[in-house]
């Protein structure tokens, strides 16, 4: 378990760098950052004199050195826009998006999973047509719709939930089900399909032929195996809610590190956009290399292959 968990320690390290690398790249190849800091009314003494401030005249490769080892030590540089440390102000936005993500993931995980145990447990029944309905309604309903139908529903209509907002409890709500419902169609259908197959098993018969309960067949024997391809999807979930929730963080006004990515595109603050891109990247990788360490103790002949 150590030797498989190294190895995957080491891989997770070589795909952050190359995402720097590429991120990197991509941005400063995207248009000349001088120039959107400028303004267009600038003149060519003013972006002469962003490039030498910033350092953008340097070679590429130089300044990626410098800003991967200022990285690593916490240090993003300053934000061109908020005049503030990147820093500081990824550290003040990410504790919402982080709530959100964790409560978005556990409302999929925790209505996706038993819908589709029992949806496997009674196919065709009524309660497999219900979690099909669900899963492709989830599926086909875009999610700025979804919020803007809650925000009316329930904050306008009956007054039950505020609309905007993270202060309280009330406010995640609304924002957790229109993203874990995003979620929930894949996390469904893949306990579904999993459970069908385990159900169907030798060693499932084997086991009945035993006398095992009908509890312990299902939970002890089907559901460990039939959930390993659900903990590999439930991170990789995970990791598109930290990077994709700026949708529902800008509908429902939660100034999280999500919206903080999107005022930092829209105001071409480099220094933030980079420094995002690398923290939910980071994160994505953290969360795919914990799934391969759960798969591998719940499954161990991950381990040998």
């Amino acid at each position: 378990m150590l030797a498989f968990a190294l190895k995957r320690l080491g891989l997770a390290v070589l795909v952050t760098i190359t995402v720097s690398v590429i991120s990197f790249s991509l941005l400063h190849l995207s248009g000349d950052p001088a120039t959107a800091i400028a303004g267009e009314n600038a003149t060519e003494a003013d972006i002469a004199a962003i490039n030498e401030q910033y350092g953008f005249d340097r070679p590429l490769a130089e300044q990626y050195a410098d800003w991967l080892w200022n990285a690593v030590q916490g240090d993003f540089g300053q934000s061109y826009y908020f005049k503030l440390p990147v820093a500081q102000l990824i550290s003040d936005r990410l504790s919402v998006t982080m709530t959100l993500g964790v409560c978005a993931i556990s409302f999929a995980l925790l209505t996706a999973v038993p819908l589709g145990v029992l949806a496997a447990i009674r196919p065709n029944s009524l309660i497999d047509r219900v979690a099909l309905f669900i899963s492709v309604a989830g599926q086909a309903m875009p999610s700025f719709w979804f919020g803007l139908i809650m925000i009316v529903v329930f904050s306008i209509k009956f007054r039950l939930l505020p609309p905007s907002g993270s202060e309280t409890w009330q406010h995640f709500i609304m924002p957790t089900i229109v993203l874990g419902y995003y979620a929930m169609p894949a996390i469904m259908r893949l306990t579904r399909a999993g459970m069908l197959e385990v159900l169907n098993a030798d060693y499932i018969r084997t086991a009945r032929a035993k006398g095992a309960g009908a509890a312990r067949v299902l939970f002890k024997h089907a559901l460990r195996n039939a959930i390993v391809p659900v903990v590999s999807l439930a991170a990789v979930q995970m990791g598109f809610m930290l990077g994709g929730s700026i949708v529902v963080e800008s509908i429902f006004a939660l100034h999280g590190a999500g919206y903080l990515a999107w005022e930092s595109i829209g105001r071409h603050d480099l220094p933030t956009v980079q420094a995002l891109i690398l923290i939910f990247s980071c994160f994505y990788i953290l969360f795919t290399l914990l799934s391969d360490l759960a798969n591998a103790w719940l499954d161990p002949r991950i381990r040998v292959g």
